[in-house]
């Protein structure tokens, strides 16, 4: 019988949490194979069976587990099951929607559960049941069968319900509840929750943070997508977003202004001459903060690339402690729920973070006139410790310069004043 203990993942980490299973008890399963993801205050992690058998859990999803506690055990002597026939392998389709079904929702959380909900809504409504007078009064009315939440035995309609709905049109309530109930549920935080919290909390209490705003006018930007992203998706298989322009102008500005970029360790300030960019990832889950490394020396198609790996692995919350740690500063984008302007919190212990928004079509005063333009705001929050009002303004300046002239992004500099050499 081998014993399956919690590995150690990380020199401060003591507990971690059991997200799944991907085996149960009473399978059998093969050597290296995936059999449960942990998740640990850093990143999440998976274990593998070290030999193949017979699988018992020894701890239920949600758990919060010691290192070195007990998983699970594998019984090594027990045999393998036959291999199914070829004719009882054939329907294996539905095998095929289990795994397609809980990914779209990691891009398409809006689209996907609409035809599901429509499938499921026509046998509802073919099997809902009503006392004689509520029949009567959702003929009378033309109510919608659907609409009215049912309290009598074998999901009933009454008339109580139907009355209770034409009372409070387009209001549905909850399933097994009424109108005037007011119900909470209590839910265990996440570590990972648990680690946004207690991160937040330390850098807004820890560092004397200041935000400073100003605007960018996108137009240049989006004439360059709408030229060119056809061609770019052709050479380079990926989207040209906006994320590889901001990265870059970033990663040119932190150079030029170097006390943006570094970071406090005890009672020295820390100084990076590389710039390892962490971009803000929303999932399911909560917020991760995975990193690119040497941004500087990447490829506007190098970053795209790099932006889609590490948001699809926080997705699927397959990313690694390394890949979450070590990053020099943080762009983070409000601006694709909607924000118009936000004071991003910093991600600690960089000393600054770039907050993008939503790009607005606004007036704006251009050489006398009055022109649309479209505009995003942009909020630098930094920690004042080390950074004072001269490097924060002439950094979101630069940036803003940057972005308002893709073309100096090659170089990082005006081509006309590099010719002219002024």
């Amino acid at each position: 019988m081998i014993q399956i203990k919690v590995p150690t993942v990380g020199e401060s980490i003591t507990e971690v949490q059991l997200l799944r299973w991907n085996k149960k008890t009473g399978d059998y399963v093969e050597r290296d194979e995936v059999i449960a993801e942990l998740e640990s205050e850093k990143a999440t992690f998976e274990v593998n069976a070290e030999q193949a058998g017979l699988l018992t859990t020894a701890a239920a999803e949600g758990d919060t587990l010691q290192i070195g506690d007990l998983l699970a055990t594998i019984d090594e002597s027990a045999k393998a099951p036959a291999k199914a026939a070829p004719t009882a392998a054939a329907p294996k389709p539905p095998a095929q929607v289990e795994i397609a079904a809980p990914k779209p929702p990691a891009s398409t959380t809006t689209a996907t559960p609409t035809p599901v909900a429509a499938a499921a809504s026509t046998p509802v409504a073919e099997e809902v049941k009503a006392s004689p007078v509520a029949s009567a009064i959702l003929a009378d009315k033309k109510v919608d069968p659907k609409k009215v939440k049912p309290s009598g035995p074998q999901g009933k309609i009454l008339k109580e319900d139907v009355l209770a709905a034409l009372a409070n049109p387009g209001r549905i309530p909850a399933a097994g509840s009424s109108l005037n109930d007011r119900n909470t549920r209590s839910e265990k935080m996440s570590n990972l929750r648990k680690t946004i919290a207690k991160r937040l909390v330390e850098a807004k209490n820890g560092t004397a943070m200041l935000t400073t705003f100003n605007e960018v006018d996108m137009s240049a930007i989006m004439d360059v997508r709408a030229r060119y992203k056809e061609k770019f998706k052709e050479a380079h298989g990926v989207n040209l977003g906006f994320m590889s322009f901001f990265a870059k102008a970033c990663s040119i500005a932190l150079t030029e202004w170097p006390a943006v970029n570094a970071s406090i360790e005890g009672d020295q300030i820390l100084y990076h001459d590389y710039t390892d960019i962490s971009i803000a990832v929303s999932t399911p889950r909560g917020l991760t903060v995975p990193v690119m490394r040497n941004v500087e020396s990447l490829g506007m198609a190098e970053i795209e690339k790099k932006v889609i790996e590490l948001a699809g692995k926080a997705r699927d919350s397959k990313l690694t402690a390394d890949e979450l740690t070590g990053g020099t500063f943080t762009i983070t984008n409000g601006g694709v729920f909607g924000s118009l302007m936000s004071t991003p919190i910093i991600n600690t212990p960089q000393s600054a973070i770039l907050g993008m928004h939503k790009i607005q079509e606004r007036p704006m005063a251009l050489n006398g006139q009055v022109v649309i333009r479209p505009m995003m705001y942009l909020a630098l929050s930094y920690d004042h410790r080390i950074i004072d009002g001269r490097e924060s303004v002439s950094f979101l300046v630069r940036v803003k310069e940057l972005l308002e002239h893709p073309d100096q992004l090659l170089i990082g500099k005006d081509p006309v004043k590099t010719l002219l050499e002024i």
